[in-house]
């Protein structure tokens, strides 16, 4: 069944435009799925400052175990949906257009905000990585209104427009950085997990668990709601499904080989750097304290590791660049935004969909600043896509019980979605509204989340009575 089979819903595709090439296996997708480890690197510092070691540990755990349930859900979905290259947006889409058709671009958008500006999260910490370990005089700043360039920020907008280049060629020419750079960042994974349980050096005895009673909760959940994107991230590999060989079976591996994979890293990696450097080291520097623990566990090789590290994150730039442009492609291909987004040139390359990209991450970068502010405005649309697209799956298996399920799981994922479900509503409002708990985001940052998402539905109410010069379609309730 096709994401398109409802005309009343999605325009066909038009008939001379280049489709996206089949040219990637399941470890492709894998590959692309080792972003999440790397992303880990963004928020891990500060969760251990917030936490307490053991509670970080704890939490991020949690967070997988759910990601986990999440991701075998998606693969039935995405054996449905073969077509799709909206990855969990079109799932949330296609399930709920008979009821509520305006969450298909509020579940689109919401995904695309958080997948785009991993751009500037990674271009951020590119830079002070740079600036630390060989720049360190370069310590400048100039403020022009709400926009600030420092050096870090200059070094990762030309880090950005570097990947933009590489993306306009295509992306059976960028699986070729994203091997390189995949293949980086195993080598800092293998020295901070294996190594300071080596070194001899590594303690448990003053990790701390600093979650305690009804406050311990609320930030717990808090905390969560800031960690979902790096979790639940593993469903990037879904988004290919039109670009694999073997769209069912390659999906479906490469979802399940990268979320078993990043279950075991987001306990060990925690564990390791926590017990070897300390809590008080990495709170004091939660950002780039990975440099400091080269330095001490490879000594003069410190240089090569951070270059290996750096190459680490722009795997999860090009990964994010990739996905993002695809999902707003498929956006106006499905007639959920302006049409001209829905565009691919000649190259078979998302081009309009890339440039709007790099704009929106030039914007970011030098408005938000901080990684883990950009991260917690991205995720207010992230998570309720999440909601979307996990409740969708209950939808269709009531709504559309005879049809094609290459990938069928077994029942008791249905309890599991609803519980799921539950869970991940509650992580949406209470971590939304408990900024002040993890001292990242404000007002300005939900602010401009809520105006995004507000904007998908302006741009989808005029491509549905201009564009498509037609009235949306009316919510019905059944099938």
């Amino acid at each position: 069944m096709s994401l398109h089979a409802d005309a009343s819903a999605s325009p066909p595709a038009a008939t001379d435009q280049p489709a996206l090439a089949k040219k990637i296996r399941w470890y492709d997708g894998f590959a692309m799925s080792l972003t999440m480890p790397a992303a880990l690197i963004a928020s891990l510092g500060a969760s251990i400052g917030g936490l307490g070691a053991w509670g970080a540990i704890g939490l991020w755990a949690i967070s997988m175990v759910l990601a986990t349930v999440a991701n075998w859900i998606y693969s039935e979905l995405a054996a449905m949906f073969p077509d799709s290259s909206g990855g969990i947006a079109g799932y949330a889409s296609e399930a709920w257009k008979s009821r509520a058709p305006v969450f298909g671009p509020i579940a689109s958008i919401g995904y695309w905000i958080p997948w785009t500006t991993a751009l500037a999260v990674y271009a951020g910490i590119i830079g002070s990585f740079v600036q630390v370990q060989w720049f360190p005089g370069q310590d400048w700043s100039v403020d022009l209104g709400p926009l600030s360039l420092s050096f870090p920020i200059v070094v990762g907008l030309a880090v950005m427009l570097l990947l933009y280049g590489a993306a306009m060629i295509g992306l059976h020419v960028a699986m070729w950085l994203v091997y390189l750079t995949g293949g980086a960042l195993l080598v800092p994974l293998a020295v901070f997990i294996v190594g300071p349980f080596l070194s001899g050096d590594w303690s448990a005895a003053h990790l701390h668990w600093d979650l305690h009673g009804a406050a311990g909760l609320h930030k717990a959940i808090v905390w969560l709601y800031v960690m979902s994107w790096t979790s639940f991230g593993v469903e990037v590999c879904a988004t290919f499904a039109p670009e694999y060989k073997d769209t069912v079976k390659d999906t479906s591996r490469a979802l399940r080989a990268g979320v078993l994979f990043c279950l075991g890293v987001f306990i060990l990696l925690p564990l390791a750097l926590s017990g070897y450097l300390g809590e008080k080291a990495i709170t004091g520097d939660p950002t780039t304290f990975y440099v400091a623990a080269f330095q001490k566990l490879v000594g003069g090789a410190a240089d090569v590791m951070v270059v290996f590290l750096i190459a680490s994150l722009l795997l999860i730039m090009i990964t994010g660049l990739a996905d993002g442009s695809r999902v707003l492609y498929d956006m106006g291909r499905q007639g959920l935004t302006v049409r001209q987004l829905g565009h691919l040139n000649r190259r078979g390359v998302p081009a309009r969909a890339l440039t709007v990209a790099l704009v929106l991450n030039v914007f970011v970068l030098t408005v938000l600043k901080t990684p883990l502010a950009i991260i917690v405005t991205g995720n207010l649309g992230y998570i309720l896509t999440h909601v979307l697209a996990v409740s969708g799956f209950l939808l269709l298996r009531r709504d559309r019980p005879d049809a094609p399920r290459p990938i069928r799981l077994p029942g008791v994922f249905v309890p599991l979605a609803w519980v799921l479900t539950a869970v991940l509503v509650v992580i949406l409002v209470v971590g939304a509204t408990g900024f002040s708990i993890t001292g990242y985001g404000g007002y300005k940052e939900l602010g401009i989340a809520a105006a995004l998402l507000a904007l998908s539905v302006v741009l989808w109410f005029y491509r549905t009575k201009i564009q498509d010069r037609r009235a949306a379609p009316e919510p019905q309730s059944g099938r």
